[in-house]
Parts: structure tokens; C-alpha cells; sequence
């Protein structure tokens, strides 16, 4: 296993700092970095297998996203003294991480790929979900997993008609929106919002928002691709039998030829 680099960087993100740093924890995994935004931390590592599993025509990537009670300063209250099943806002967390990342992976990439953000710090008024989704494009990024298009993720909302980015819990619940974007330099790829009856005009302001600081934001990620000097590993882009090809367009038209008119219309 070659020697890690270690960088960490620093990037204004709203009113605060969003450090990424990487080279320094979970060494063992093939993308691995700590992300900062206030005192909310994270680790996100990132881990894809050698070779692609058979016998499958889709991608097993896996997302796991918690938020442990240590990260509070807390013990948990039960019997066991354990963490407990994934509650609803962790599923919900991980989702949000897997759609937007999943299409971005190189075509034909079928190796069994995990990514599991772990909250270590929490603050009483920093969000980690949208700082995750950042965290796990840069633990891909910054990988030799073929993950070949950066992201980021960012929250907007909007209190006495000013937009604020990535606002604080008390500013959520003030706010009129409560929009999370993610997507890529070129263009928004999620969006997943709950609002009190903004208008469409408001709502287009925040979305071109929303992905102005996406856009630093990938830009940023791949300026740190560049100083890291990381390689993509290789992926074999999968072969059709043109044959069976084919022969199965043939099948197809002849078929619709037969039964897809529609008489007297």
C-alpha cells in the first residue's frame, strides 16, 4: 500500500470554515477525510473492492451514515449502553449522499463500494447531512475509486428575506426555506426542499445560489485532486455480444410492427 499524502485545506463556506483534511485517519481505506464546519466533524471513508463482483448487472455501492451519541458528549440511556439501530434522519442522511453520488461513478464500474460518514463532533448548531455530502465526494475524489466528477452539497434558507447559507438549527426554524442542493461544476444534480409557500421567483434565486457555492466548491475539490496527485484505477467499460444484439432489436421491431398499430386512429 503506497504512502498517503497529507493535505489539509480550508475553503469560506456561508459565515465559517469548511476544512478538509485527509492522509491522517483511517489510512487503511482506499479515500478517507475529516470535514469541518464549525465544530461539527466528520470521517468519511471510502472503500471500493479490487475486482467487480459477478454475476450482477447493477453497482453494489453502500452508504452508511451515523450519528453517534459520543459526538454530543453523551452516553446512551438503555440498558446495553449501545448505539442502537439507524434512526430515521441517518437513513434519510444516507440517502441523500447515495443520489446524487451513485450516477457520477465510471461507466461500467461494478466493484463493491462503501462509504460511511461518521459523525465524531456535533455542535449544537451546525447540521452535519449537508457537510456529509461534501465529505463523501471528497473521501471518492480524492480516492483512486473511478468517482470522476466531483460534488458538494449545500443548505439555503431564508430569513427576513435574506438567503443564508448552510444557516444554523435555530435558523432553520426561522427560516421560510429550508432547501438542500447538491450537484456538480456544471450543473444541480438534487434537490430536496420544504418550504412555506415561497414563489417560484424566490425559489429559482435559491437553487442559483445553491449551486454558485457548489460550484467553488467542486472547484475547490479539484484543485486539492491536483495537489494530491491522485490515479484513477482503470475500469473496463462492459462489451455487448452484437449478435444477440441484434437479434434482439430484430425481435423488437418485428414485434411492435405487428402488434403496435392502431387501426381506424
Amino acid at each position: 500500500m503506497s504512502e498517503k499524502k497529507y493535505l489539509k485545506e480550508s475553503i469560506k463556506l456561508g459565515d465559517k470554515e469548511l476544512t478538509v483534511e485527509t492522509g491522517r485517519v483511517a489510512k487503511q481505506a482506499d479515500g478517507s477525510v475529516v470535514i469541518r464546519y464549525g465544530d461539527t466533524m466528520l470521517l468519511v471513508a471510502a472503500v471500493g473492492a479490487p475486482t467487480p463482483r459477478e454475476g450482477i448487472d447493477f453497482f453494489p455501492l453502500t452508504v452508511e451514515y451515523r450519528e453517534s451519541n459520543f459526538a454530543a458528549g453523551r452516553i446512551p440511556g438503555n440498558y446495553f449502553r449501545r448505539e442502537g439501530r439507524p434512526n430515521e434522519k441517518e437513513i434519510l442522511t444516507s440517502r441523500l449522499i447515495d443520489r446524487p453520488c451513485r450516477p457520477l461513478f465510471a461507466e461500467g464500474y461494478r466493484n463493491e463500494t462503501q462509504v460511511i460518514a461518521s459523525v465524531i463532533s456535533a455542535d449544537p448548531d451546525n447540521n452535519p447531512d449537508v457537510i456529509a455530502i461534501t465529505g463523501a465526494s471528497c473521501a471518492l475524489y480524492l480516492s483512486d475509486i473511478p468517482f470522476m466528477n466531483p460534488i458538494a452539497g449545500v443548505r439555503i434558507g431564508l430569513i427576513d428575506g435574506r438567503y443564508v447559507v448552510n444557516p444554523t438549527y435555530d435558523e432553520v426554524r426561522e427560516s421560510r426555506l429550508n432547501l438542500i442542493v447538491a450537484g456538480t461544476e456544471e450543473a444541480i444534480v438534487m434537490v430536496e426542499a420544504g418550504a412555506t409557500e415561497v414563489s417560484e421567483e424566490i425559489m429559482v434565486e435559491a437553487l442559483m445560489l445553491a449551486h454558485k457555492e457548489i460550484n467553488r466548491l467542486c472547484r475547490w475539490q479539484k484543485e486539492l485532486y491536483k495537489a494530491l496527485e491522485v490515479q484513477k484505477r482503470e475500469v473496463v467499460a462492459p462489451s455487448f455480444d452484437e449478435e444477440m444484439l441484434r437479434i434482439t432489436r430484430g425481435s423488437r421491431h418485428q414485434h411492435t410492427g405487428k402488434t403496435g398499430e392502431l387501426r381506424g386512429r
